[in-house]
């Protein structure tokens, strides 16, 4: 990343920061503190390996943010253009004592704490700082990181176009299915998203058959047979910048002969359900009702006890964030959510299928799929 792309992420960054003092304001908050998971390289850049070793960004709502890290993995920490201080700390020292004092020093008393920092951090914390009111720092964050600003668009935009690729060889037959086993395919596909600029596979789900029935079937020694329904549902993150990168999630369901007409018929309802609830999308409506529009469709055809999952969920620097498309949730939808649009309807023992994009609603309001490979049931070796 060159000068200028790390003032821009930078800028971006201490953006994002004043975002957050705001709600804090809001919210009452004296000091959030963010350690492992996406709310830390979100405002910082930074994505802190998961070890034992405390890192924590101690962000007080009046002075300096201070990223305290352990001194072996401070290199890995890019230039932040003043946006933090850097605080390393030794084996020989008590990173938690360190925390605590720089919350003393600012008399910080209520603390939002990551969701994400080990229970022995947090315990070790709330032993120190007796008297302190802790809550959770995503009640700070969630709603600021769901919505995305510009330099996020681009970078899900770029996640999702380097995953249509993959798709398009999918469908396109290019990954060959009959008499290969589902991990074989897996690996593929993986193989794949690493050739069109992922950094790292999240997933790579192939369920065939019957374990097409299963959502989240993990892909094993099953030999992919004819005539059977293959739910490829995949996606890894990929970074424009250096930065913690952005996630890719889409799925394909493709056939290994030609259906039979209720496998048809059944793709036929998934389609229109797919279809309508992307188009539902716009701003000023509540996440629910997205999945309200999915599941009716899928409900008035009969299907309805066979779509076993929420609609869809949020997604930017992990794969599932805010908002949730899912009965309960009555938050609006506003210019910026971005989120998955994924009914399926499964036969247990039998077949299934799912048809996924990624939605970001723009600028007007309106819903804007950032994956445009084939919709329909495409029919691969057979």
């Amino acid at each position: 990343m060159g000068m200028s792309d790390s003032s821009v992420a930078n800028g971006t960054r201490s953006a994002r920061m004043d975002r957050v003092r705001a709600r804090m304001e809001v919210l009452g908050v004296d000091a959030v503190l963010l350690s492992h998971g996406a709310d830390l390289p979100w405002l910082t850049g930074y994505r802190a390996m998961p070890l034992e070793r405390l890192t924590m960004l101690v962000l007080p709502l009046v002075g300096d943010p201070v990223l305290v890290v352990p001194g072996l993995e401070a290199p890995r920490v890019a230039d932040a253009g003043g946006l933090f201080d850097l605080c390393p700390w030794s084996d020989a020292e008590d990173p938690i004592a360190l925390v605590e004092g720089l919350l003393r020093k600012t008399g910080a008393s209520r603390l939002a704490m990551s969701d994400r920092a080990w229970a022995t951090t947090v315990l070790a914390l709330q032993g120190r700082l007796v008297d302190a009111e802790w809550i959770d720092a995503s009640r700070v964050t969630s709603p600021i990181r769901a919505v995305k600003d510009a330099a996020e668009i681009a970078a899900l935009t770029a996640a999702g176009a380097a995953a249509d690729r993959v798709a398009d060889v999918l469908l396109s037959g290019g990954i060959p299915m009959i008499g290969r086993t589902e991990a074989e395919v897996s690996a593929r596909i993986g193989a794949l998203l690493i050739a069109e600029g992922h950094s790292a596979v999240n997933f790579a789900i192939v369920g065939s058959g019957p374990n097409a029935a299963s959502p989240h079937h993990e892909p094993g020694s099953r030999v992919i047979g004819p005539d059977e329904t293959v739910v490829c549902d995949f996606g890894g993150t990929l970074s424009l910048d250096g930065g913690p990168g952005y996630c890719s999630d889409m799925t394909r369901t493709v056939m290994t002969g030609q259906p039979t007409s209720e496998v048809s018929d059944c793709y036929e309802v998934l389609l229109e359900a797919q279809r309508q609830a992307v188009a539902s999308a716009v701003a000023g409506v509540t996440a629910e009702s997205v999945d309200q529009v999915a599941r009716s469709i899928i409900d008035a055809a009969g299907y309805g006890d066979l779509f076993v999952h929420r609609t869809g969920h949020g997604i930017g620097i992990e794969e599932h964030e805010d908002p949730y498309l899912v009965v309960g949730n009555d938050e609006v939808l506003v210019p910026g959510h971005a989120f998955s649009v994924e009914p399926g309807i499964y036969q247990p023992g039998r077949f299934g299928m799912r048809l996924e994009d990624i939605v970001v609603i723009d600028e007007h309001g309106l819903p804007e799929p950032l994956n445009r490979a084939d919709h329909q049931l495409v029919v691969v070796d057979g």
